[in-house]
C-alpha cells in the first residue's frame, strides 16, 4: 500500500493530474502564531500541485527563509531575493529560481536582508502593493502562487494579503491555536475593507493532528463548526517524516512519499485543486 501511495504521489509517469484553475490562484498562507505549519504547508502543497500538472510559484516572504530551505533553493546573502523586488523594484522573473527535481515549480527566495524590509517599506510609495505589482509584472503564467508569510502582522504580511485573492490558514490542533485567530480574521477584514476587496478566507487546514488526544478532536469540531466547509476534509497528522524532510532540503512528498504526512498533504492539495475548479476565485495575476 505504501509503495502504491508513493508512486501516486511522485507521479513519475505524469498520468495523475490535478485540475488546473481557469485563472491564477494567488494564495497567502497566513497565521500570526508561529509553529503552526505555515511553511511546511506552503512547501508541500506547492510540490504536490507541481508534481501533478500545475505550474506553481512559491514566494518566501519570511526573513527566516524556511520555505527556501525546504525547497533547497539558495538563499544566502548576495542571492537576489524577494527583498530586491519589494525595495528595489527588481522584476520577479530575475529573482525566481527553478526548484531542482520538481518540474513546474519556481521559488522566490528570502534572505536575511528581508528582516530590514519591514522598516524600509514604511517610507516607500504604495508600500502595501509592492508585491502585487511584482506578481502582476511576471511574464509567465502560473496556476498557483503561494505566499509564505512571516508569523506577524506587519507590512510584509499586509503586502501578501493585498497581493492575494485567497487566504489559507493552517491551524494547529491545540487550544492556543484558536486564541490568535480572531485577531487574524479582524486584520483580514481590515485589508478587505481598505486595500483589497477581493480577499477572502477560502481554506482552513488543520495541522499537527494527534488522534490519540481528545483535545485535537475538540479543536477540530470547534473549527469545523465555526468555518463550515472552508475547512478541508484532509487533516495533517503529527508525523515525524514531515518534520525531518526540511533538514534534507526536501518536502515530505519527495523525502518519504509513502508516509502518512505525504498522503495527507497530497489529499489536501487535491481538495484545493478540485475546489478551485468548482468555485473559481479571483482575477488573473
Amino acid at each position: 500500500m505504501e509503495a502504491m501511495r508513493a508512486v501516486q504521489i511522485l507521479n513519475p509517469s505524469g498520468e495523475v493530474t490535478m485540475p488546473r484553475p481557469e485563472r491564477t490562484r494567488v494564495m497567502c498562507v497566513a497565521n500570526q502564531k508561529g509553529g503552526v505549519g505555515k511553511t511546511t504547508t506552503t512547501v508541500n502543497l506547492a510540490v504536490a500541485l507541481a508534481l501533478h500538472g500545475n505550474r506553481v510559484l512559491v514566494v518566501d516572504l519570511d526573513p527566516q527563509g524556511n520555505a527556501s530551505t525546504g525547497l533547497n533553493v539558495p538563499h544566502h546573502t548576495g542571492v537576489p531575493d524577494v527583498y530586491d523586488c519589494l525595495i528595489n523594484s527588481m522584476p520577479l522573473e530575475e529573482v525566481a529560481q527553478a526548484v531542482e527535481g520538481i518540474p513546474n515549480l519556481w521559488c522566490v527566495p528570502a534572505t536575511i536582508d528581508l528582516a530590514g524590509a519591514e522598516i524600509e517599506l514604511v517610507s516607500v510609495v504604495a508600500r502595501e502593493s509592492r508585491l502585487t505589482r511584482a506578481i502582476a509584472g511576471y511574464p509567465g503564467h502560473f496556476d498557483y502562487v503561494f505566499i509564505d508569510c512571516p508569523p506577524s502582522l506587519g507590512l510584509l504580511t499586509v503586502n501578501a494579503l493585498v497581493a492575494a485573492q485567497e487566504v489559507l490558514i493552517p491551524i494547529q490542533c491545540e487550544y492556543y491555536a484558536l486564541e490568535g485567530l480572531n485577531q487574524l480574521i479582524n486584520n483580514i477584514n481590515l485589508v478587505r475593507q481598505h486595500l483589497n476587496p477581493k480577499l477572502e478566507v477560502s481554506t482552513i487546514l488543520l495541522t499537527m493532528y494527534d488522534r490519540r488526544t481528545r483535545l485535537a478532536d475538540a479543536v477540530e469540531q470547534d473549527v469545523r463548526n465555526h468555518f463550515g466547509d472552508k475547512v478541508l476534509q484532509a487533516v495533517i497528522p503529527r508525523n515525524v517524516r514531515v518534520s525531518e524532510a526540511p533538514s534534507y532540503g526536501q518536502s515530505v512528498m519527495t523525502y518519504d512519499p509513502g508516509s502518512r504526512g505525504a498522503t495527507s498533504y497530497f489529499e489536501a492539495a487535491q481538495e484545493i485543486a478540485e475546489r478551485g475548479v468548482k468555485e473559481p476565485v479571483g482575477r488573473n495575476a
